[in-house]
């Protein structure tokens, strides 16, 4: 539902650009990405469970598993 919406507000904003003469604006709205900034937020947050609780998971597993992107940490050579 979340996306419809976007997509329409989206297209409605390219529109009213390319009503007033702004071509380029109405291609950058039309180019313009909803992007989901959950695993993101799990990543920060060094404590897996104040992760799962922040994204309403009821298993720390699923958090660790689907959102967590945390590398390991490698040392400056010199």
């Amino acid at each position: 539902m979340l996306r419809n919406r976007w997509d329409d507000a989206r297209a409605s904003a390219a529109a009213a650009a390319d009503e007033r003469g702004e071509a380029e604006l109405a291609d950058r709205i039309r180019q313009f990405q909803f992007r989901d900034i959950r695993p993101k937020a799990a990543s920060e947050i060094r404590d897996v469970a104040d992760a799962s609780v922040l994204l309403g998971h009821s298993k720390e597993e699923i958090t660790e598993r689907v959102y967590r992107r945390v590398g390991a940490v490698a040392k400056p050579s010199r």
